[in-house]
Parts: C-alpha cells; structure tokens; sequence
C-alpha cells in the first residue's frame, strides 16, 4: 500500500477517492454508523479542556467558579 493510499479507520480495508466515495473516510455506509456508534455510546470522547470531569452517572460536575475581579 502506498503512502497516498487511504484505509478505513473502523476496519482497515482501502478507501475510495473522496470523489468517489460518499462515505469518506470510512469505506461504507456501515463504517460509518459503526463510528457514529462509538461515539454515541461513549467509546471516543475528546478532552475537555475546562477540566470537568464526569462522575459515575455521566452527569458532568460543575466547574469551580474562577473570578476575574478581585
């Protein structure tokens, strides 16, 4: 496989051109969902940069209040 050549980041088979693959950059439809799902279930999450953290229940716990007058 050359460097230019793309593959499916759900299941590693070879992508299609942009042009000719609707689903980019999965290689299906059903690659597709399969990511959608990850990230619907929570599989993939992106940091937070506020630094909440979620507790058990998923509920995120509040920040704590900063204040820019002294």
């Amino acid at each position: 496989m050359s460097s230019s050549e793309r593959v499916c980041p759900v299941c590693a088979r070879r992508v299609a051109p942009r042009a000719q693959n609707p689903a980019s950059p999965f290689c299906s439809p059903a690659c597709k969902l399969v990511d959608l799902g990850r990230w619907l279930d929570g599989a993939y999450r992106l940091p937070d940069p506020l630094g909440e953290v979620g507790d058990d229940d998923g509920e995120m716990a509040p920040r704590a209040e900063t204040s820019d007058v002294d």
